[in-house]
């Protein structure tokens, strides 16, 4: 348990591992009878009693909020919600919030990794829907990328930020619950927001959080400019553009690689710069238009 502002508690989760760094960060907002808990990350009942033994004496939840269906993520609302009683806000379930080439593609992309299917929130939140609580008002940003039904949480001049903006790595982008172009346009919607500090669901807070954005929009711009160098010289399979495009990965680190590639190769086509044969999936063949 570690205090990170006046009225913020971060709570690590003891789920360390290579997609998750050194685990899920669950967050108590507030000071008064009632508290707010964003992300409680996954369904482990030692992280579960950390979190309400960081409930002061005489205090309980009021609200759950998860900030997308990821099971390190939300896989412990239910638990924590029937031990407290706090309903459970989120954007929708796991299908929620994915763009409409998304929903279409989904059967030829593959993905899925590590989304908690069972998930359905007891209360669901619009873009920019406002929450009253003890705690102060706390905006939800539909910010779609890592995952479609992603949800960032604005509250006094900080940004929870979930998995779209962390500061130890860039955000797995793994289609079809991952998407490159609703990425792009999430970062850009937090980036104009301005937020004095992010707070992600793992890693420390990130405390420049316009130049990590603008960090991010660059790299991505970068990689779909290798991705084009390495189509031009040919086309090519997914496994072997992956390879041309991240000659340093190691090779335990390309299936994840892959998916990120993939993301880009849809945005790609979809804005006409990328041809897919026969058909747009992870099997296709990919050549420049």
């Amino acid at each position: 348990m570690s205090p990170l502002a006046p009225g913020v508690i971060r709570i690590l989760a003891p789920n360390p591992s290579l997609m998750t760094y050194w685990g899920t960060n669950s967050y108590l907002l507030g000071d008064g009878q009632t508290r707010v808990l964003i992300d409680p990350g996954p369904d482990l009942a030692d992280h579960r009693a950390a979190i309400l033994d960081a409930l002061p004496p005489g205090t309980r939840l009021s609200h759950i909020l998860v900030t997308h269906a990821h099971r390190d993520h939300s896989e412990g609302a239910r638990a924590l919600s029937d031990a407290t009683g706090a309903p459970i806000f989120a954007f929708g379930d796991a299908l929620a919030g994915r763009s409409p080439v998304m929903a279409t593609l989904g059967d030829q992309v593959g993905g899925g990794e590590g989304v908690d299917e069972s998930f359905m929130p007891d209360v669901t939140l619009a873009h920019e829907a406002v929450m009253e609580t003890e705690a102060g008002a706390i905006t939800a940003l539909h910010t779609p990328g890592h995952m479609g039904n992603h949800l960032c949480f604005h509250w006094q001049d900080m940004v929870f930020s979930g998995d779209l903006v962390m500061g130890w790595s860039s955000s797995l982008i793994s289609p079809p619950d991952g998407d490159a172009a609703a990425f792009r346009d999430s970062c850009v919607l937090l980036r104009d927001l301005a937020p004095h500090r992010l707070l992600p669901g793992h890693g420390a807070a990130v405390e420049t959080p316009l130049e990590r954005i603008d960090f991010l929009l660059t790299h991505r711009a970068n990689r779909e400019a290798q991705i084009l160098k390495a189509l031009r010289q040919g086309p090519r399979a997914l496994l072997p553009l992956t390879q041309a495009v991240y000659t340093e990965l190691p090779a335990s680190h390309l299936p994840a690689a892959a998916r990120n590639t993939l993301a880009h190769l849809i945005d790609l086509t979809q804005r006409n710069h990328v041809v897919a044969t026969p058909e747009l999936s992870e099997n296709a063949v990919f050549s420049v238009a």
